[in-house]
């Protein structure tokens, strides 16, 4: 009866391993599972529409229902680069006014629930008898800084954005690291991006996601954060900026607005084609630009570049401006360089520029933006000098367009089509002159089919299959030896069975 049972078992686990070599399982093969947009379809039509690219349409000034006018929400955005672009918002009943931060590279909206050194007022999930706790936690952990607290729901509603009160998910923060600022001027953060990237799970209805489900808005929201040029430490007025809920404001740009894919919902995650400084290209690979990812995300104040990508700017930069001692320290973030006042130092240093491929993908288009965008002045010193930082960093995990190139341009994010457009700001002007520049379409002929490439995680899924194959070739080994051993010792006696002989390895 012995024997009998243990070969049923070893039959049982010689079908399991059988299923698994035989491809009945399911690998994550990355992050990204699928298009995920919990949003409903919504009707264009009641909105007036405009020509744009390519006879593509743009909605434009409100919505006759009254859930959105554009015009109010021109200038509802405060702040700057050096300290984020926030929102002011009512949560709860009664109404709690809190400054919460844009951020389109995550997807939790989550606000102070405790007070803290660097925050002049928190949200009291106590005072508003329309907060439900769910009982659930969620931690949250960014480039630099993290949170924790607990998840809950709430009403919320918009002073200058769509005209209704939304029910959303709400995280409140509990504890954190790094992630207040002194001297900034929010108390909690919105992330506009796409469900994959809510915490814990994709469960959590992020908050854009939410106010088109409740509201009916066109699955579209767009940015214009105009605080190019202006000093972040010396700005007693905000510039500010406008974030336009549910279409494009055609007011706050100049010229033809440009698209480029999403490549996948989770970031907003496009593809660039290549970079160039002054007119020169950096000779490199496209995968280079794309090497982990490349995103638009208005909560990272700067430029970030994949090392070797970084590395070619800072050596071009230097070939090219007419200054060539400057330390590491300025390239590297840690040290500002100053000249005297009123001697501005942008004349030294050459244009940036990005391409991106177009939304007919044969071709693409270049976004460009001028010294005075990334050579970012900061602070004084008793007067007499203006000191400045590099407003361009080297990234780990990937290439970042953030506020240091945002600021330069009106970018809508199309989610309805899945694209992200780029034109000329209204705002980024200083003296009378542009501050960015925007032009195409260029022949993308030169560069590869899909530079964003394979995803590190497809060869990472021959690395699991085989390792796989491998664990059920050991499996299937050990168990025909279990098979025959008991077949062996059936007309042997002694003590010894083959229990103990696998307790006495065990302990070996």
């Amino acid at each position: 009866m012995a024997h009998r049972r243990h070969a049923l078992l070893c039959l049982f686990f010689f079908r399991l391993c059988f299923d698994i070599c035989d491809g009945h399982f399911a690998v994550p093969l990355k992050i990204y599972l699928g298009k995920f947009n919990f949003s409903r379809d919504v009707d264009l039509t009641p909105l007036q529409q405009t020509p744009g690219v390519g006879g593509k349409l743009l909605s434009l000034a409100s919505d006759p229902a009254g859930i959105v006018n554009f015009l109010d929400m021109i200038n509802n955005l405060e702040g700057d680069s050096g300290r984020g672009y926030y929102i002011e918002m009512s949560i709860g009943t009664p109404a709690q006014k809190l400054n919460i931060l844009v951020d389109t590279g995550s997807s939790n909206f989550a606000v102070a629930s405790t007070p803290h050194p660097f925050i002049t007022h928190y949200f009291n999930t106590s005072l508003s008898t329309t907060y439900q706790p769910t009982g659930r936690t969620v931690a949250v952990r960014y480039t630099q800084g993290n949170w924790e607290g607990g998840l809950g729901i709430d009403r919320v509603s918009i002073p200058k954005g769509p005209n209704q009160t939304i029910v959303i998910n709400i995280a409140a923060i509990s504890a954190s690291e790094g992630f207040y600022l002194p001297g900034v001027n929010w108390q909690g953060i919105l992330g506009m991006a796409y469900p994959l990237l809510a915490r814990p799970d994709s469960s959590v209805e992020p908050f854009f996601n939410s106010v088109v489900r409740q509201t009916g808005i066109p699955d579209i929201f767009s940015l214009q954060m105009c605080g190019a040029g202006v000093s972040a430490g010396g700005a007693t007025d905000p510039p500010g900026g406008s974030l336009i809920m549910g279409g494009a404001e055609p007011t706050l740009y100049r010229g033809v607005m440009w698209y480029t894919p999403i490549k996948e919902e989770w970031y907003y995650q496009v593809e660039v084609l290549k970079l160039e400084v002054g007119e020169q290209g950096l000779n490199l690979d496209c995968s280079e630009y794309n090497m982990d990812k490349a995103i638009v995300d208005s909560g990272t104040t700067l430029l970030r570049l994949p090392a070797n990508v970084f590395n070619a700017v800072v050596d071009a930069i230097t070939r090219t401006s007419m200054i060539q001692d400057f330390s590491s320290g300025f390239w590297e973030g840690t040290k500002l360089a100053c000249w005297m006042k009123g001697e501005t130092p942008w004349r030294f240093f050459p244009k940036i520029s990005i391409y991106l491929r177009a939304s007919n993908t044969s071709e693409s288009f270049r976004i460009t933006i001028l010294p005075q965008l990334y050579i970012q002045p900061i602070t004084d010193v008793d007067s007499t000098l203006d000191c400045f930082r590099f407003g361009v960093s080297s990234s780990a995990n990937g290439l970042v367009i953030g506020a240091t190139v945002m600021e330069g341009f009106y970018v809508v994010f199309d989610r309805a089509q899945k694209r992200v457009g780029f034109a000329v700001s209204s705002c980024a002007v200083s003296g009378g002159a542009a501050l960015s520049e925007i032009a195409g379409p260029f022949s993308a002929s030169d560069v590869g089919t899909d530079c964003a490439g394979r995803s590190l995680n497809e060869p990472l899924l021959w690395v699991i299959s085989y390792a796989m194959m491998a664990l059920c070739a050991t499996i299937l080994f050990t168990l025909l030896l279990l098979l025959v051993m008991p077949c062996r010792r059936r007309h042997r006696s002694g003590d010894i069975t083959d229990q103990s002989s696998l307790v006495r390895h065990r302990i070996k």
